[in-house]
């Protein structure tokens, strides 16, 4: 490691925790704007727990109603936060529809227009009327570019979605939530060797995302609808481009130099990663855990005082792999009395092909074995890092080795609850507060429009009879079933916020050449045909990648999020 990159590291950092920090505390001069302290988020003098929802692609939507109207039905079901994008990258200026930024000839551009960074002012300005707190991601881990990039979809016989521009689209720019530029675009066009990890170590893509950033976040200093700053959407070694010489280090110190970046532009919003929450148990730290407090001095109450500070012991594989075998125990035992056990099962989650479930006794995995390239501990331990986020897909991630006394789907649904559990452990450990910004389940009605983030490609299945997809994925039932467990699970887990991904809307205004365009018949309805809930209007639906509620029994989700915002609120 080289003292002089560290050094103005740790001296930005000095200076931002003086201004910025407090104990541990992020103060705010307004008490509107969200604030942190004690493991808690604060606004207005009080504790802020939510239920919040994604919707990626608000900033491209073809009218400022469209936009009032999905914020009205959003805070109607309880919901008080919404994450979305803060940037859409593009590399020619398009004819139709939303961009905010242009890398083309050896240059940025940014554009302040009516159909650029206005629209995002909108945006803001329509979440304050509504009473919506908005949590801006500044940039995207994944941006394949078909038939340009090497890369790959977990399903197979996948078709191609096309989204070139100048070619025949099946889906316009901006409708998949990878297709709004990201890290890749600067590397494409910045990038020396055109590594993935560029983006972190090349000092002028560096300055040129700060000068983005810059930009945009300055817009927003003042505004209390502003709950934080995300600097991008899942960060990580692996994307669309091949990364050779990246650590999880890499990305830390990458965290720290633009956090500090961030604050020092916006001092009055958090700042949080948007990494997936992966671990990496054997990793050294840059940025190591608090020490434990002093031990009390001896006296009556002394006992019970040092059991309520003790810290979570560090994460480790061997610690790991010995949890897991007692769970399975535990849950092998309880079958055995139930008269319940099984002895073994298929996945039947989107983008897993149906193998029986085997156990993986000496394998952490990847979600904690550091090759994801994310320290997300390393990570929060950044002075300048507000609260934990992390996420939550099970059809596209995997959190651990399955039990081989559980169905599938009670794998997921338990690895998911795990999942949750260790990120709130970690989050308390640094007195910080956390969120889950964003989980989901393909359901079957959602399979064939299912696009993994990493990949341009849907899950239909050329082979498969009658055009049938090659994946099952889970029931409306089911889905409903594991947010309920999750959700709930969380609540009494702890955590402070939770995000559906993603919310649909209908009733939306199309204009060609935009998400929502027109087709032969002038509507843009989903791929499986569904029609929007009543109350909306129209079938002129919002973009789905797979995880949208819209046509596909929203009203139960919006019930499911909507008993969890009370539940929440009461905790």
């Amino acid at each position: 490691m080289h003292i002089m990159f560290l050094l103005p590291i740790l001296l930005s950092a000095c200076l931002i925790s003086a201004r910025s920090l407090n104990g541990g505390k992020f103060k705010r001069a307004n008490p509107k704007f969200v604030s942190a302290s004690n493991g808690q988020f604060h606004v207005n003098g009080s504790a802020l727990k939510f239920i919040g929802t994604n919707a990626y692609w608000l900033q491209a939507l073809n009218t400022d109603q469209d936009i009032s109207n999905t914020f009205r039905n959003i805070s109607a079901a309880g919901i008080k936060v919404v994450r979305t994008w803060a940037f859409n990258d593009v590399s020619e200026v398009p004819s139709e529809g939303t961009w905010f930024q242009l890398i083309a000839n050896g240059t940025t551009t940014i554009n302040d227009g009516t159909n650029g960074l206005q629209r995002l002012d909108k945006v803001v300005a329509l979440a304050e009327q509504h009473g919506i707190y908005l949590l801006l991601s500044l940039t995207n881990n994944w941006n394949p570019l078909p038939g340009i990039d090497n890369n790959s979809s977990s399903m197979p016989n996948a078709i191609r979605r096309d989204i070139t521009p100048g070619t025949n689209s099946t889906f316009n720019r901006n409708y998949l939530s990878n297709d709004y530029g990201g890290m890749d675009a600067y590397v494409r066009h910045f990038g020396v060797d055109k590594q993935h990890d560029e983006f972190y170590t090349n000092n002028t893509i560096i300055d040129l995302f700060k000068n983005y950033t810059t930009n945009v976040v300055s817009r927003y200093v003042n505004s209390p609808a502003i709950f934080g700053w995300e600097l991008a959407n899942d960060p990580r070694c692996n994307s669309s481009l091949p990364s050779t010489n990246c650590t999880p280090q890499t990305v830390t110190r990458w965290h720290s130099i633009l956090a500090q970046h961030v604050l020092s532009v916006d001092p009055n919003h958090l700042v949080s990663s948007g990494n997936h929450g992966f671990f990496c148990t054997g990793c050294p730290k840059l940025f190591p855990r608090p020490s434990p407090p002093p031990v009390p001095p001896p006296g009556p109450s002394a006992a019970a005082t040092d059991r309520r500070r003790k810290q979570p012991a560090a994460l480790t594989k061997r610690a790991l792999i010995k949890e897991r075998a007692e769970k399975r125990r535990r849950t092998r035992e309880q079958k055995k009395r139930d008269g319940t056990l099984q002895t073994g099962g298929i996945r039947i989650r989107g983008g897993w092909v149906s193998t029986p479930t085997r156990r993986q006794d000496n394998d952490p995995g990847s979600a904690f074995d550091g090759s994801q390239g994310v320290d997300s501990e390393d990570i929060l331990g950044i002075p300048q890092i507000g609260f934990s986020s992390f996420q939550l897909f099970p059809d596209q991630n995997n959190y651990g080795s399955d039990d081989p006394n559980l169905s599938s789907f009670d794998n997921t649904v338990h690895s998911g609850l795990d999942w949750i559990g260790r990120q709130v452990q970690t989050a308390q450990t640094f007195g910080k507060p956390i969120a889950l910004t964003g989980f989901g389940l393909v359901t079957q009605d959602n399979v064939p429009d299912f696009v993994p983030f990493n990949s341009t490609k849907d899950v239909t299945s050329t082979s498969a009879p009658d055009s049938q997809p090659s994946t099952t994925g889970i029931t409306d039932d089911q889905r409903d079933s594991a947010y309920q467990q999750w959700l709930q699970g969380g609540i009494s887990d702890g955590i402070n916020g939770m995000m559906q991904y993603q919310w649909g809307q209908g009733g939306l205004t199309a204009q060609t050449g935009t998400i929502i365009g027109s087709n032969a018949t002038g509507t843009s309805t989903p791929s499986n045909g569904s029609p929007t809930s009543p109350d909306q209007g129209g079938d002129n639906v919002s973009p789905d990648d797979g995880y949208t509620t819209s046509g596909t029994d929203q009203n139960n989700v919006q019930g499911v999020l909507t008993t969890a915002a009370q539940n929440i609120g009461a905790d």
